[in-house]
């Protein structure tokens, strides 16, 4: 069994190199910092948001709208999907899928 997970491993990785690396120029620490940027900046707006929600409604009873949730449920889903995809490009590159220039 473990002769056919390790087989199996090995086609993934083969696999996900030919799908990844062609689409990709070789990586750089550069090219990566925008990636890093922009799930700063939505992290920054989640956070901003959740903020102003809860300085609006300290001294109220009730609690934020179904309009202001809907707000800021986009902007959680909108920084979730991008860690994600951040979170993607590192294993592409742990795993060896993508050519990384120095590295």
């Amino acid at each position: 069994m473990n002769r056919l997970l390790l087989a199996f491993e090995r086609i993934l990785r083969e696999a996900n190199r030919e799908a990844i690396n062609p689409i990709l120029d070789e990586l750089t620490v550069d090219d990566l910092k925008p990636v890093a940027n922009l799930v700063a900046r939505a992290r920054a707006d989640y956070l901003k948001h959740l903020h102003e929600l809860a300085k609006q409604y300290e001294s109220k009873d009730g609690l934020p709208d179904e309009a202001e949730m809907k707000v800021l449920a986009t902007k959680r889903q909108r920084f979730i999907d991008l860690v994600e995809g951040s979170k993607s490009v590192e294993t592409a590159i742990q795993r060896g899928y993508l050519d990384v220039k120095g590295g």
